[in-house]
């Protein structure tokens, strides 16, 4: 656990420096108020405040990591109940700095801790409170990890250690900042004389800077710089001995065998057969269907059969596109002892459901066992991280093979063969599969989510679950984003169209398709040319939106009938 928080503080720190930590500077930067104290005691004065206002991030950002989901649901509030408490703290430092009156009466109840001289340390304090609540750094294997916990309310005293010392290391470049804006103004004789007269500007920043978090007004400016401390969060939070002590941390009871296997697989370096540990039982499932009655599966009564375990969900395109090969290879190779069991691991909402999850398997001709993993409970127990996620497992129920993403068909087949040959010495096999690959080879635009919790590439705008907005669609559109125009009401998954509501997307790709519910129609433009209408029916369902005879840099314009809800662009 020792190396573990040291890990975390690490992460903290790069974090700390990223981009991320953008639209939280100017926060900082004016988080210490000036009196009338005499110089010297003024800076010392602003020096306590600005160490407040850091502690505070903390303390909430600490809190909120680790425990904030059992917190909201044990009181049954919303999810975004403390950011919002959070942009509302900081509007109040804000408007506090300008209200002296305002300042002292939000100290008052910290009057009997309180020594001479610590005027405003107080609410400095409570402005840190309120960041650390709408603080989203970048994140990574560490603070994944916490947040996993939490959400799976297990949160305990080492995700709460971890959690504040990420926090901790997050929080030293920005107390640096702090006090080098401190050290600034002593040096500099005429912002020290004119300090005293900076806190109705500080107030207004503060204020400015509140209102754009709340509305998301920084995102562009994130967007627009490169990410520079990737690689050194990868090198620090990627290596194998973190990812053992994560694991085990989030109560991945996997073998090292199995992680060893699995790194392999993410790094694209897993080939051939190896021993990745025995197969994990089937856990949390919360429906089965094409299985005899609808009766559950268990990985013990499969012994004797090899099996492969495909993590998909369906409205993944990249699932969708390797479904043919798992639903042939099934075909091919039952009678030889061969068993696929899909577990559908939901990524939308609507993926939870069972009847949802049946019909689209029945449209997609999926046939071999389905579990349906609401609960992502097997998904934990595999310790699978990817949409389609392939676990081959041999006669005596030990994972040999994994393997993640789409295409190397033929290699996957020729290690089932190997294994059913193992299984059963001197059986003849039917002749291999021929099956085209549709894997996708060129540069492709990269997935778009549209929902106000990953809309990342909207370029017009932002929007806010639960509320509705108006867009001006604007005469172009830059390449890898989408504007909107017209009328949209936002949920974290989806917007749903209004008055006149339209999509432009600038996208590289051969096939583009949408996730799509309701009821009416979509009209497509494509660079300015009319090609027609694409009628939506009932539930969420991914639909092809454009089949082109090659990959093709161009703008889509889609026009949506009101009421229809959109989720996901994805590309072929």
């Amino acid at each position: 656990m020792p190396s573990l928080l040291a890990v975390a503080f690490i992460a903290g720190l790069i974090a700390g420096v990223s981009p991320c930590i953008l639209p939280i500077l100017p926060i900082v930067l004016v988080g210490w108020s000036a009196d009338d104290a005499e110089p010297g005691e003024a800076s010392r004065q602003r020096r306590r405040q600005g160490i407040a206002l850091v502690v505070g991030l903390v303390i909430s950002f600490s809190i909120l990591t680790a425990v904030g989901a059992e917190v909201l649901s044990a009181m049954h509030l919303p999810d975004a109940f403390l950011h919002d408490l959070g942009i509302a703290l900081l509007l109040l430092f804000g408007i506090s700095l300008l209200v002296p009156r305002l300042e002292r009466l939000l100290e008052r109840p910290f009057a009997r801790f309180a020594r001479p001289g610590t005027r405003g340390t107080k609410s400095s304090f409570l402005c840190g409170l309120g960041l650390g609540f709408v603080f989203v750094p970048c994140a990574g294997p560490v603070l994944a990890t916490i947040s996993v916990l939490g959400a799976h309310h297990r949160a305990s005293l080492e995700s709460l250690a971890l959690s504040v010392c990420f926090g901790v290391g997050v929080a030293l470049p920005l107390l640096l900042v702090a006090l080098a804006g401190d050290r600034l103004i002593e040096r500099n004789r005429w912002l020290a004389a004119k300090a005293r007269h900076l806190r109705p500007i500080a107030g207004i920043v503060l204020i400015a800077m509140s209102v754009a978090v709340m509305l998301d007004l920084t995102a562009p400016l994130q967007r627009a710089l490169p990410s520079y401390t990737n690689s050194l969060q990868t090198w620090v939070e990627g290596g194998q001995h973190t990812t053992k002590a994560l694991r085990a941390l989030a109560g991945d009871n996997n073998s090292t065998a199995l992680a060893q296997c699995e790194i392999a697989a993410a790094n694209g370096t897993s080939s051939g057969l190896r021993s990745c540990g025995a197969a994990p039982e089937f856990t949390g499932i919360t429906g089965w269907f094409n299985t005899k009655g609808s009766r559950p599966l268990t990985m013990v009564g499969q012994w004797g059969h090899v099996v492969l375990i495909d993590f998909w969900t369906y409205s993944c395109i990249n699932c969708q596109r390797s479904l043919p090969h798992v639903e042939q290879w099934s075909d091919r190779y039952r009678s030889d002892g061969f068993q696929v069991i899909g577990v559908e691991a939901p990524e939308f909402a609507f993926e939870h459901v069972v009847s949802n999850v049946k019909a689209a398997a029945s449209r997609l001709g999926v046939r071999y066992p389905v579990a349906v993993d609401a609960n992502l409970a097997t998904w934990q127990a595999y310790g699978n991280q990817y949409w389609p996620g392939e676990y081959l497992i041999d006669a005596t129920g030990v994972i040999r093979h994994v393997d993640y993403g789409e295409g190397n068909y033929p290699h996957t087949e020729s290690l089932i063969r190997k294994l059913l040959r193992q299984a059963h010495p001197g059986q003849a096999l039917p002749s291999p599969l021929n099956v085209a690959d549709t894997t996708p080879t060129g540069s492709l635009s990269p997935e778009t989510y549209l929902g106000a919790d990953r809309s990342v590439f909207l370029d017009n705008g932002s929007v806010t679950s639960g509320t509705t907005s108006h867009f001006d669609l604007p005469s172009s559109t830059q390449n890898g984003y989408y504007d909107l125009g017209g009328t949209w009401r936002a949920s974290g998954e989806s917007i749903t169209a209004g008055a006149d509501a339209q999509i432009a997307l600038n996208f590289t790709a051969q096939k583009v398709f949408l996730v799509l519910s309701g009821h009416g129609t979509v009209t497509e433009w494509l660079n300015g040319r009319r090609l027609g209408k694409v009628a939506v029916q009932g539930v969420p369902n991914l639909y092809q939106l454009l089949a082109l005879p090659s990959q093709t840099e161009g703008v889509l314009r889609l026009a949506l009938t009101k009421g229809l809800s959109a989720y996901d662009f994805t590309f072929g």
